[in-house]
């Protein structure tokens, strides 16, 4: 009885702690007292969820959700149902956008909200505790074959997820950061990771099916293709989902970034799925999170601050196919497609490294 009581205590001590800093920082900003930028990366931090720092547009940010299991799906309301739309032309930052209303980008390196190991971070947002020095030192849950066959298949659930034109530090309210048109989008990204990938001698297809033609039932359409190359191939080990991300709010944008070799690249979050009571269909989850522990410990070592914290969290996104399935989220909206594109580059010969280090 006293233990409960006490329990009670703490939890509406934390609560009201958590309301009152909420106060503090809405009090600081209608005061004058934080710019508008620390606001922005405030903001971003305190709505970290999932390995995410992210407000997303609300069709945007509940369509992983409403793409899982019932289990996940009871968790989605006021879910707001539309089709997407794409741009003919590409958006340009320095065009005439009329009455549009300038925003601010703010450039910000990830590297907090999470476990730390070594020289990266992992965000475990699930009930499951785990040893990451003892999982990195597991075996993988596939083997890659020294031939010619086709064993990785690279695709996009959000096909047509695109990126701003430049590095203006601004964009416009009018930017749509959507575009069916393939020099533009995501599967830019996707291409730069492939050609790594044939470079190191490594099988690859690179499938660049629009499955959001509709953003509703994009990862059901996504999974059908995925299994389509999988009977074709049978051989395929490792399935990527190359996705970008979306970090800020309506009159505000995050882009997270790191420099290499001089050069600004896009950070990249892995993601890796848990499923605690098997409703998922994902038995052998924890070789998936090997896999995105080794790959994420690679970008580490070799491109520094490349990545944000691993995101591992109770979700499947069809990372259930084999176990070799990552999602990976390249940059944001408010990153330049040049960054992304490079940072696709560093993470193709990444994952080259460590496929090959497994055959």
């Amino acid at each position: 009885m006293l233990i409960g009581r006490i329990k009670k205590i703490c939890v509406s001590l934390v609560s009201l702690t958590l309301v009152g800093l909420a106060v503090w920082c809405v009090g600081l900003r209608a005061s004058g007292f934080v710019t508008n930028e620390n606001t922005a990366l405030m903001a971003a931090a305190m709505t970290m969820s999932k390995g995410n720092i992210t407000a997303k547009s609300p069709t945007e940010a509940t369509e992983k959700a409403k793409e899982q299991t019932p289990k996940e799906k009871k968790q989605v309301i006021n879910v707001e149902k539309t089709s997407t739309t794409f741009s003919s032309d590409y958006y340009n930052s320095e065009a005439d956008h009329g009455d549009a209303v300038k925003y601010p980008v703010y450039s910000r390196t990830i590297d907090d909200g999470g476990e730390s190991y070594d020289n990266f971070m992992v965000r475990n947002t699930t009930s499951f505790p785990f040893d990451i020095g003892s999982e990195l030192n597991s075996k993988l849950g596939f083997k890659l074959e020294k031939s010619d066959d086709v064993q990785v298949l690279i695709y996009h659930t959000h096909t047509s997820e695109s990126y701003l034109d430049r590095d203006v530090g601004y964009y416009y309210s009018d930017y749509y950061p959507r575009t069916s048109d393939e020099r533009y989008n995501v599967t830019q990204v996707g291409e730069a990771i492939a050609e790594q990938l044939r470079q190191a001698g490594i099988g690859v297809i690179h499938d660049t099916t629009v499955h959001d033609t509709t953003y509703n039932g994009s990862y059901d359409r996504s999974i059908v293709t995925v299994n389509s190359y999988i009977k074709k191939y049978p051989k395929i080990k490792v399935t990527l989902d190359i996705h970008r991300d979306s970090i800020g709010a309506d009159d505000y944008k995050v882009k997270p970034t790191f420099t290499y070799n001089g050069k600004k690249g896009a950070q990249i979050m892995i993601m890796s799925g848990y499923d605690e009571d098997g409703s998922y269909g994902f038995p052998d989850w924890e070789k998936n999170l090997r896999f995105a522990l080794k790959l994420q410990k690679n970008c580490e070592d070799n491109f520094p601050q490349m990545t944000r914290p691993l995101n591992f969290g109770d979700f499947v996104y069809n990372m259930n196919v084999n176990t070799g399935s990552l999602l990976i989220e390249v940059g944001t909206d408010s990153n330049t497609l040049d960054e992304a594109v490079y940072s696709g580059n560093l993470l193709g010969k990444a994952l080259a490294q460590v496929l090959q280090n497994n055959i």
